[in-house]
């Protein structure tokens, strides 16, 4: 009973540090089971699958009614991600545990940068006749009371990407949410409201996937999924109200120190198979 309320207490820190950095609960999630707790892998990776389907369901139903998420964007890039996610859950099943703590501390190291990284602002009009007049991948957005047009840009390096993206979250069970980004922001050009919010609307999709083929495994454990779902989804909620209050550029500089040293360890234990 103590470990599940250990457990608990730390999935809310792991949902307050996920939901003030951006970065999701997943990040922390992983590390505090396996090397907190001596979860293996795998079973640590189906906990944080779930954790994340909770948490992005409730911040994409505030993001859609308020007029930000792209949904034919979102659903069409969705068919990605999703076919990305299968591949990654079964390709994790193959992986020895020590190599997956390898892989998440590298595409920890990079969400970490990319989440830094500047995010500029754009806003490219529609061009005629082009295949995102075709696919209908553009609308607007609610900007200080003025709604704004806008136009995704190469539609197939951003669909690859996003399928990258679906991959390394069913492999992780982590949200990829800094890589989705990455590739509406940078490579399609949408605007950086929409580009996050649309993405947040597909990280719960994207996590449904590839939970299900873990599901199948025996690899999703109730009693450690549970404390782990609550605690993550309370922990998100608090830092979603301490967001509104804070200075949230030195937050997210002090959190990405935190989360380097966290995925230089994960990295450590791999190399050294400490992990099972």
């Amino acid at each position: 009973m103590s470990e599940i309320i250990i457990l608990f207490l730390g999935a809310i820190s792991a949902g307050l540090l996920g939901s003030l950095t951006g970065l999701g609960g997943g990040v922390i999630i992983i590390p505090l089971l396996t090397l907190g707790f001596g979860v293996p892998m795998h079973y640590a990776i189906g906990a944080s699958l779930i954790s994340v389907i909770g948490t992005s369901s409730g911040a994409a139903v505030a993001f859609v009614k308020e007029g930000f998420t792209n949904m034919r964007i979102g659903m069409f890039l969705e068919i990605g991600t999703t076919a990305g996610a299968i591949i990654g859950a079964l390709v994790s099943g193959m992986l020895n545990p020590n190599t997956i703590g390898i892989i998440f501390a590298s595409i920890l190291l990079l969400t970490v940068v990319l989440n830094l990284k500047g995010k500029p602002d754009h806003q490219e009009p529609l061009i005629k006749g082009s295949l995102e007049e075709k696919l209908k991948l553009y609308g607007t957005f609610p900007d200080k009371g003025v709604l704004k047009s806008y136009s995704a840009r190469n539609t197939v390096p951003g669909f690859m990407m996003m399928m990258f993206a679906g991959a390394m979250s069913g492999l992780l069970g982590i949200g990829s949410g800094a890589l989705k980004v990455l590739a509406m922001d940078n490579m399609m050009k949408l605007p950086f409201k929409v580009s996050t919010t649309t993405s947040n609307f597909m990280i719960g999709v994207t996590a449904v996937a590839s939970a299900l083929i873990y599901f199948q495994r025996g690899e999703i454990i109730p009693v450690i999924v549970a404390p782990v779902l609550i605690g993550v989804v309370v922990g998100s909620f608090i830092g979603s109200k301490t967001l509104m209050v804070s200075k949230t550029k030195k937050l997210k500089v002090f959190f990405a120190i935190v989360i380097t040293i966290l995925s230089i360890y994960m990295m450590y234990n791999g190399i050294n198979k400490s992990f099972r």
